[in-house]
């Protein structure tokens, strides 16, 4: 599932958005800083400060979450079944290690794993829809339009 191309993505994304729901079908999203791939199938979110999502994954566990390259325009959607492991957890260990090295001096309360079912492509309009545009020009129009 998780293909070389998803992790590079995985590894130049600055964000991912964690789309949950309660288990009544409230729907919560939001911003995840500290993430990593884990092996092919799975995706290691640290939970800093996110006891909406913590809350909704332990009464439902189907998940979304995408990532976008802010420049490139183009990432990744991955849809799966969560878990949440607490630090309290004899497994945490092993999958801090993993969550360490990007989690910025961040306190990390827990882990939520996430087993991927589906991948699907996001891509800006401009590639299906401006003829000619490629990921070279997609950086070089973000780049103008963000002033860098």
């Amino acid at each position: 599932m998780l293909t070389d191309e998803v992790k590079k993505s995985i590894e130049e994304s600055v964000l991912c958005w964690l789309a949950t729901a309660d288990s009544s079908g409230e729907p919560n999203c939001s911003p995840k800083e500290v993430f990593t791939h884990h092996d092919s199938n799975t995706l290691l979110i640290a939970h800093i400060a996110s006891p909406e999502s913590v809350k909704n994954i332990q009464s439902n566990a189907k998940v979304c979450v995408s990532f976008v390259h802010v420049l490139k325009q183009k990432g990744f959607k991955l849809k799966g079944h969560a878990t949440y492991i607490d630090a309290s957890e004899s497994h945490y260990p092993e999958l801090y290690k993993l969550i360490q090295p990007v989690a910025y001096g961040f306190p990390v309360k827990g882990i939520i794993q996430v087993k991927i079912t589906r991948v699907s492509p996001i891509l800006a309009p401009s590639y299906y829809l401006l003829p000619g545009t490629t990921e070279e020009s997609q950086i070089a129009s973000a780049r103008q339009a963000y002033g860098i």
